[in-house]
């Protein structure tokens, strides 16, 4: 006779999903705080609440646990990419696309740093490692087809590449609000985050002229 399954009994080869989250959770933030170098299964575990060799039993070596973490940050963001998809009005102008740029940028550097950080390890990471690679190109192909589709409904340029320019260069001048000393960045104009928002949107996105003026012209600044 065989015997019925208990429905209760956790399957010892069964995962946690939401374990499996909150460990993935956590590595991004160990990288955040405490870099690449500083990414260790006990770190997660430590973080996470967990029981030691928790993380190293969902991610055996170091290399899936970078990937599993450049892997959430990649689906975090695609989730915020269908969040924008669903929450942008038909009649957004130019001006308001802009100003999203200084928020992004305030929320990256002073509001709460933790993502963009761990992504600015996983970068220097992909480097060397082809998995945290794929998956960072993953995320930077849809926030650029997103980006795209935002201009597009504006009434701008809406091509990929002007997309993808923009957040490389929010990239790069967000490490720089993060990474250098406030007296250096006031004495080379980059101490104004919303200035700073507005002249990326410029630099990547060139403006239709028009009677709504915008990002693009001289009277906006």
């Amino acid at each position: 006779m065989t015997s019925r399954r208990d429905p209760t009994r956790r399957d010892p080869n069964r995962r946690d999903p939401n374990r499996r989250d909150l460990l993935r959770d956590t590595a991004i933030a160990v990288l955040a705080a405490e870099g690449g170098r500083g990414l260790t299964h006990r770190a997660v575990d430590r973080g996470a609440g967990v029981p030691e060799g928790t993380t190293k039993n969902y991610f055996p070596t170091r290399d899936a646990l970078l990937g599993a973490a450049a892997a959430r940050m990649t689906s975090l963001h695609a989730e915020a990419v269908d969040r924008l998809r669903a929450t942008t009005p038909p009649g957004v102008s130019a001006d308001q696309v802009a100003g999203l740029y200084p928020a992004l940028l305030r929320r990256a550097v002073a509001d709460d740093p933790t993502q963009f950080l761990a992504m600015v390890e996983l970068y220097l990471e992909a480097v060397r490692r082809p998995g945290v690679r794929e998956a960072l190109g993953r995320m930077v192909v849809a926030n650029a087809g997103a980006g795209a589709a935002l201009h597009r409904v504006a009434g701008l340029p809406g091509s990929a590449r002007d997309a993808a320019l923009l957040d490389a260069y929010f990239l790069g001048v967000a490490i720089s609000l993060l990474a250098l000393p406030e007296d250096a960045l006031g004495q080379v104009g980059l101490d104004d985050p919303v200035d700073l928002g507005l002249g990326l949107f410029r630099a990547a996105v060139e403006h239709q002229g028009d009677d709504r003026g915008g990002p693009g012209d001289d009277s906006t600044r």
